[in-house]
């Protein structure tokens, strides 16, 4: 279990819904603001940008990926398109200010040390590590440091790559960890989500799990969530069809509405385990399962054989599973054809 606040995450606990706002305000942070509106209103738990510095991250002629060279339609550089959308610290505090006077709680994900120790100073309670620092094992030591829960993505990552950078975490004496399942491909085909490693995940390391979606819809979100995703991370938008890398593998805000919606209803669907008849059945069982009822008139006296009784659906009387208590007992009073037959009328 990962507390912070008055939150949990863990097994038992209602799916943590992180709306993950990303980059997709374009670098403007009217448009940012706008997005914790729209969270807050899905009913998410939290909304998340990503906090860097671009100098910090990236050299000049770094190329960008295949999916954002096809969203962006053009051949940009990764530090160019980076630039463009990045915010200031400055911006990052009144973000935060604006999410807590909307009642949704605030989360960005650092992407170096500096932007790591800002958001620490700024009072986030957890952080969100991204899958392309899986690897960086200097940098998720200093995340640990920090002393606070984090949520580590492992898209791109093998299972040793993802157990070092556990054993990093742990070394620092970090053990408030959740791992997040991911394919880092935008959008992710459903074919290749595997969320079946989620419990790879959970065996392997005895964390809790969850899934960081890139596919389209939420059909596989909520899957991931009936097999156990305790955090979900789900990309939205305020118009899939912005200029930008991320939208058009996003939601907009209608669909991460349903999303949210969805969540709620497979967890409440999900039940204890415990195998009964639910409330709502007991009327219906009463009505539709087979009782003993008298297959003629029957003779106060008479001794209750097989040829006595009939099985039928009928308003009272002994299931088909209680024959033993009948066979061979003695009427205290006569029985009308198709009544139904009840202790009390045995001696």
């Amino acid at each position: 279990m990962i507390r912070f606040g008055d939150c949990c995450i863990g097994s038992g606990q209602p799916c943590f819904i992180i709306a993950e706002a990303g980059v997709n305000h374009n670098g403007d942070p009217a448009l940012a603001r706008r997005l914790i509106a729209a969270a807050h209103a899905a009913g998410a738990d939290a909304v998340k940008f990503q906090t860097w510095i671009t100098e910090k991250i990236a050299v000049p002629q770094a190329r960008t990926a295949e999916y954002q060279k096809t969203n962006l339609g053009g051949e940009e550089s990764q530090f160019a398109m980076l630039k463009k959308l990045e915010l200031g610290y400055a911006v990052f505090t009144e973000l935060k200010a604006e999410a807590e006077r909307s009642g949704i709680l605030f989360l960005s994900t650092p992407d170096e040390e500096d932007s790591c120790d800002f958001l620490d100073r700024l009072g986030v309670p957890l952080f969100k590590i991204g899958s392309g620092e899986i690897t960086n094992l200097p940098y998720l030591r200093h995340v640990a440091r920090k002393g606070k829960p984090v949520i580590l993505s492992t898209g791109m990552a093998t299972l040793g790559e993802v157990e070092c950078a556990v054993r990093a975490m742990e070394e620092q004496g970090n053990r408030q960890l959740v791992l997040l399942h991911c394919v880092s491909s935008y959008p992710a085909a459903p074919a290749d989500c595997n969320l079946r490693a989620m419990e790879t995940l959970r065996l392997a390391f005895g964390y809790p799990v969850g899934f960081s979606d890139h596919t389209l819809g939420r059909d596989v979100a909520v899957a991931a969530v009936a097999l156990g995703a305790c955090v979900l991370e789900k990309h939205f938008t305020l118009d899939v069809n912005m200029e930008g890398p991320d939208h058009r593998a996003s939601l907009d805000p209608s669909e991460l509405v349903g999303l949210v919606k969805a969540v709620r209803q497979v967890e409440s669907a999900m039940g204890d385990g415990a195998k009964r008849p639910s409330a709502a059945e007991l009327t219906t069982r009463a009505v539709v399962q087979k009782v003993y009822v008298a297959a003629r008139d029957l003779r106060a006296g008479e001794l209750v054989r097989e040829d006595c009784v009939a099985l039928r659906r009928s308003s009272a009387g002994l299931p088909a599973a209680q024959w033993p208590l009948l066979r061979g007992r003695r009427l205290k009073q006569a029985v009308v054809v198709f009544s139904p037959i009840t202790p009390e009328m045995l001696e």
